[in-house]
């Protein structure tokens, strides 16, 4: 019931802040810990924000390179665990490898972007629908708007690893 009255009178993007949040706390502390935000999640790109704070700097004041994976994972697995829950089948979801280049220093909030939500939706129902386990790479930029909202402080490429589970 509170499900219900949560997505009837609270915006998209908190209910979407909400659902990762909770995920983290359930699952993954450590994304509970950074504090994740929606900034959004539609048919064209999802934008997750993670704060520059005491809990996500490292030693020289730039966002601490493992909060910068952490934000990577997020955005990169977020448009397909809505994918799957919204089939409502069960599907294993990891990723496979990881990579990382590291361009500057995140010396404010960070943006992490992905823009293949038409893809990574496709690949979630070609997933479902083959049921052998496949893999896709999703690239997401990651930007500190506050100081420069298009030049890019690293970039990710993740292989998200699908498979419907018996």
């Amino acid at each position: 019931m509170l499900v219900d009255i949560l997505k009837n009178n609270v915006p998209k993007k908190y209910q979407d802040t909400m659902f990762v949040r909770l995920f983290g706390l359930m699952k993954v502390p450590l994304i509970f810990w950074v504090s994740p935000s929606v900034v959004t999640l539609n048919d064209k790109e999802c934008v997750i924000r993670i704060p520059l704070n005491r809990r996500t700097k490292n030693h020289l004041n730039s966002m601490y390179f493992g909060v910068l994976c952490t934000g990577a994972d997020i955005a990169g697995g977020l448009v397909a665990m809505n994918e799957i829950t919204a089939s409502k089948k069960k599907v294993a979801l990891s990723f496979k490898d990881f990579k990382a280049d590291f361009l500057k220093r995140a010396e404010g909030d960070v943006h992490f972007i992905v823009t293949q939500i038409p893809e990574i939706k496709q690949f979630v129902a070609d997933v479902i629908k083959s049921g052998e386990r496949m893999n896709f790479p999703v690239e997401i930029k990651a930007v500190v708007p506050s100081i420069n909202p298009t030049e890019e402080v690293a970039k990710f490429v993740l292989t998200l690893s699908l498979k419907v589970k018996n």
